[in-house]
């Protein structure tokens, strides 16, 4: 097979996205309009699932559905991508009663999907059929049919799939997003499933990256001694507690400095900085990380009802890639 090659400028390259880009904005504009009861109908059916969402499409819809269904997964609404071909030998079994199938086909003519409508119709297991031909056979066979409007692809000749897998892609982001704020879906829960990287440590809270049993001392207790609960905890800092087991104070190293001369004969209540800075438990570790770094120390005293429970130094945050 030969090709004819033009020479285009850099101004052609920019055309020609710009077109691209436009096309599939306009693409979304219309799916916005477009999508009605039939969306509220699925993101119902979803909701309601026993089971699992099944999500399921053939080539580049394939793709589309493996990434709705990890955005599902990872927002509550647990779903995984079976592969239709696949689910002909033998990954049938994947799909059980209480289960709701998401079938994605930009024709609904796709004849790799045949055994797994099948299944769904003789099993009686929930089908959302997503296609862009009115009275397809997905479409057809759907409990829930999603139609896509009718827009060109974004290349001149109309034949690669570009507009219709990025409405797809954006269909099914909205159906995660409305199950996900309709499931009261928290930033805690949303950790749970992304524990790793940066996405995770931004989401760390205090309580998940603070040592129990901090550094304490009674506010009448020596400074011999309590340098040695100091130099015991290797936090560089200890607190002190008043009669009541009340947070009542911080000794730093710069509380040392400032009492070098005769520190050997003050108690810690005499050296201590009187109402510190505490943080909670629930604080996100990022707001516990900017404290630190604006009031320019190494730790964070962390106290229920005025009592220390615990302690957070500016290294546990880092080693969690907390920034």
């Amino acid at each position: 097979m030969t090709s004819t090659f033009t020479d285009p400028t850099s101004a052609d390259f920019l055309r020609t996205g710009r077109r691209v880009i436009q096309r599939e904005a306009g693409a979304l504009e219309a799916l916005s309009e477009a999508i009605g009861e039939s969306f509220s109908a699925a993101a119902a059916l979803l909701m309601a699932a026993r089971g699992r969402v099944i999500v399921s499409g053939m080539g580049k819809s394939g793709h589309i559905a493996r990434k709705i269904a990890a955005t599902f997964a990872s927002t509550g609404t647990p779903a995984h991508f079976v592969h239709p071909a696949e689910a002909s030998h033998g990954d049938l079994g994947m799909v059980a009663e209480g289960d709701v199938l998401l079938v994605l086909s930009n024709s609904g003519e796709t004849p790799e999907l045949a055994d797994i409508v099948a299944h769904s119709r003789r099993f009686g297991i929930s089908l959302i059929g997503v296609a862009g031909r009115a009275g397809s056979t997905l479409l057809r066979q759907a409990d829930v049919a999603i139609l896509l409007p009718e827009v060109p692809e974004a290349c001149e000749t109309g034949i690669v799939p570009t507009t219709s897998t990025t409405m797809t892609l954006a269909l099914g982001d909205a159906l995660a997003i409305a199950l996900m704020e309709h499931r009261a879906f928290t930033p805690d829960h949303f950790r749970m499933f992304h524990p790793g990287g940066k996405l995770g440590a931004r989401l760390l809270r205090v309580r998940d990256l603070m040592h129990d049993n901090p550094p304490l001392v009674p506010e009448d207790l020596g400074m011999g001694e309590a340098l040695l609960a100091i130099t015991r905890s290797g936090f560089g800092v200890v607190g002190v507690t008043d009669a009541e087991g009340r947070l009542a104070g911080i000794i730093t190293d710069g509380d040392l400095r400032r009492h070098l001369d005769g520190l050997m004969s003050h108690t810690a209540g005499e050296v201590m900085t009187r109402n510190p800075r505490t943080i909670g438990t629930d604080v996100l570790a990022g707001e516990a990380l900017a404290v630190m770094n604006d009031r320019k120390i190494t730790c964070l005293l962390i106290t229920e009802d005025s009592t220390a429970i615990g302690i957070l130094h500016v290294h546990d945050c880092l080693r969690a890639g907390v920034v």
